[in-house]
This record gives C-alpha cells, structure tokens and sequence, in this order.
C-alpha cells in the first residue's frame, strides 16, 4: 500500500470522505520531528524571557560579523 501526504481544505477532505477513501488525519505539529518541536519550544521560551533581537539588531548584528 502507498502513503500519500496530502493537506486538503474542508471541501477536500469532503470529497474524500465521500469517495470513501480511507485516511488518517493528524495535526501537523504530529508530523514534526522532536528534536523541531524542542527548537520550537526553547524559541518560545527565549522569546518570553526577553533573549529576542529586532529583524534590524538581527541585520546590524550579521552585517558586523562578515
């Protein structure tokens, strides 16, 4: 059998369920690997602990380093 990752919209996923077709759903932060969903949730943390820069501190700090 083959699997197929597909995200349809609402009438999509109609369509399929009307076609009879068989299908498993999952929530898309499911399908991410840990060591992601980790970076993800440290990000968060940095961000509401203050450890953030400004897209321009961010540009000024890059721009420095080359």
């Amino acid at each position: 059998m083959e699997t197929y990752v597909v995200r349809p919209d609402k009438l999509q996923e109609k369509a399929l369920k009307a076609l009879d077709v068989s299908f498993e759903k999952k929530k898309e932060e499911e399908s991410l690997l840990v060591h992601v969903l980790t970076g993800i949730r440290k990000g968060g943390e940095d961000i509401k602990a203050g450890r953030s820069l400004s897209l321009e501190e961010f540009k000024e700090k890059i721009s420095v380093n080359q």
